[in-house]
C-alpha cells in the first residue's frame, strides 16, 4: 500500500486512540479545552478579528490595489511578488498569523497573484504580531521587557531573509496558472511620479467598481467572513491544546521530551529546553510560555533562541489555521512548512549573533522604555493603537523605499539612454 493509502487509517486510529483517552482523562481533557478557549477569547480574538475586519474592507475598498501599484518597484525585485503583497506584508507583520495568509488566499481568489507568487507571499507573511511577541513573551512569560528588541530583530529579520530566499521558489515550475482577468493585467510602468500615482487611483477605482457592494453590504459580509474564520482558528487551538494534553497523560510528550534532549545536547545546546521546543512544536503559546519558565540555570540566550525558533515555526495549530485557509486555492502546503522550518532556524541563529551586540550594549533597555514599545504591552486598547500606528510606519517606510528605487531605475536608463 502506498502511504496515501495508509494515511486516512493511521489518521482514524490515530483519532479513535485520542477518543479512548479523552473517556479515560475527562476532567483533564476538559481543563485543557478551557484553556485554549482562554487563549482564544483572551488573546486571538481582540487581536485578530479587527484585523480580519479591517483587511476585508480593504480589499473591497480597492485599497490593497492601490498599494500594489505604489510598492510594485519595491517588491517586484526583492521578493519576486506583485506590489499587492507590500500590503499583505505589512498587515502579517503586524497583526500576526494568520492575517497573512487570509490576504493572499483573497489575492489568490482575484488572481492578482499566480501560484508561485501566494507561495512565496504566505510563506514569508506568516508571523508573530508585535503585541505577542513584546507583552505575553517578553513581559509576560520572560518577565523581561529589554528582551523585545533582539526577539523582534531575530523574528522579523529571519522572515525578511526568508523572503528573500523565498523569490527563488517555483522559477522553474512548469504550472501555469489561468490567464487573469484584463483589471488584474499590469499596465505599462509610468514614466513619472505623477503617472504612477495615477495608476494607483485608476487600480483603486476599478477595483471599487467590479466590487460593486455598499459599505453595509461590504461591512456585513467582512463581518460573516472573519466570525466565521476567528472561530475556526479558536477550534483549532482547542483541539490542539487537548491533544497535547492527551499526549501527555499517555507518556508520548515525556518520550519526545527524551529524544530531542538527546538531539539538544548533540548539538551543544541545553537539553532542559526539549520541553519548550517539543510543546512549542504543537501550539506556539505553550512553547513560548514553557521556554520562558525553563530552569533558571539555562543562559538566557538559549532560552530567548528557543522562544525565537518556536515564535518562527508557529506550531502546529498554526500550521493547521493556515492550511484551512490555503484549501481550495491552489496554494500548496509544503512550501510554507519548509519556510517555517527554516524562518525558525534563521531566528534562532539571528537571536544568538545579535545578543551581544543588542542585548549587552543596552540598546534593548532603552528600546523597551520607548512609548511606542510600552504601548504594545500596555491596555487591549493602547496595543492596538500601537498596531495601526506601526501598520502606517510600515506602509510609509514601504512606499519610500518604492520610490526610491523607482528613482533609480529612471535615472539609470536616462544614462544609458544618454
Amino acid at each position: 500500500m502506498t502511504l496515501k493509502k495508509l494515511g486516512s487509517p493511521l489518521l482514524g486510529l490515530l483519532l479513535a486512540c485520542c477518543m479512548v483517552l479523552m473517556l479515560v482523562y475527562p476532567a483533564s481533557t476538559l481543563a485543557a479545552a478551557l484553556r485554549g478557549l482562554a487563549i482564544w477569547w483572551d488573546v486571538l480574538f481582540p487581536s485578530l478579528f479587527p484585523f480580519f475586519v479591517i483587511s476585508e474592507m480593504l480589499l473591497g475598498f480597492g485599497v490593497v490595489h492601490l498599494f500594489g501599484a505604489l510598492l510594485d518597484p519595491l517588491m517586484r525585485p526583492l521578493f519576486n511578488i506583485p506590489g499587492s503583497g507590500g500590503f499583505v506584508a505589512a498587515m502579517g507583520y503586524v497583526s500576526g498569523y494568520p492575517v497573512g495568509a487570509k490576504l493572499t488566499a483573497k489575492l489568490r481568489e482575484q488572481q492578482l497573484v499566480s501560484r508561485a507568487e501566494g507561495e512565496r507571499l504566505v510563506a514569508f507573511t506568516t508571523s508573530s504580531d508585535p503585541i505577542f511577541l513584546l507583552g505575553a513573551v517578553s513581559v509576560g512569560f520572560f518577565h523581561d521587557a529589554s528582551l523585545g528588541l533582539v526577539l523582534a530583530l531575530a523574528h522579523y529579520g529571519g522572515g525578511l531573509i526568508v523572503g528573500l530566499l523565498m523569490s527563488f521558489h517555483g522559477r522553474g515550475d512548469k504550472y501555469t496558472d489561468p490567464q487573469p482577468s484584463e483589471a488584474a493585467i499590469p499596465q505599462a510602468a509610468p514614466s513619472q511620479p505623477e503617472g504612477r500615482i495615477r495608476l494607483a487611483l485608476s487600480s483603486m477605482a476599478e477595483a471599487r467598481r467590479r466590487d460593486g457592494r455598499s459599505f453595509g453590504e461590504l461591512l456585513k459580509s467582512a463581518i460573516q467572513s472573519s466570525l466565521q474564520l476567528i472561530i475556526v482558528v479558536g477550534g483549532l487551538v482547542v483541539f490542539f491544546n487537548v491533544l497535547m494534553e492527551l499526549l501527555t497523560r499517555a507518556g508520548i510528550m515525556t518520550a519526545l521530551f527524551s529524544v530531542l534532549g538527546c538531539v539538544l545536547s548533540l548539538a551543544g545546546f541545553p537539553q532542559q529546553l526539549s520541553a519548550a521546543l517539543a510543546s512549542g512544536f504543537f501550539e506556539v503559546t505553550i512553547g513560548a510560555r514553557s521556554a520562558g519558565e525553563a530552569a533558571a540555570a539555562i543562559p538566557l540566550q538559549f532560552k530567548a533562541a528557543a522562544a525565537a525558533f518556536i515564535l518562527s515555526w508557529g506550531g502546529l495549530s498554526v500550521h493547521a489555521q493556515v492550511a484551512s485557509i490555503l484549501n481550495g486555492t491552489g496554494l500548496r502546503y509544503l512550501p510554507f512548512m519548509a519556510a517555517r522550518l527554516v524562518h525558525g532556524l534563521l531566528s534562532a541563529i539571528l537571536l544568538l549573533l545579535l545578543w551581544k551586540p543588542v542585548a549587552g550594549s543596552g540598546l534593548s533597555a532603552g528600546f523597551s522604555a520607548l512609548p511606542a514599545a510600552s504601548g504594545f504591552t500596555a491596555s487591549t486598547g493602547s496595543a492596538f493603537a500601537a498596531s495601526l500606528a506601526l501598520l502606517g510606519l510600515l506602509l510609509g517606510a514601504a512606499l519610500l523605499l518604492s520610490l526610491l528605487i523607482w528613482l533609480l531605475k529612471q535615472l539609470t536608463r536616462r544614462l544609458r539612454q544618454s
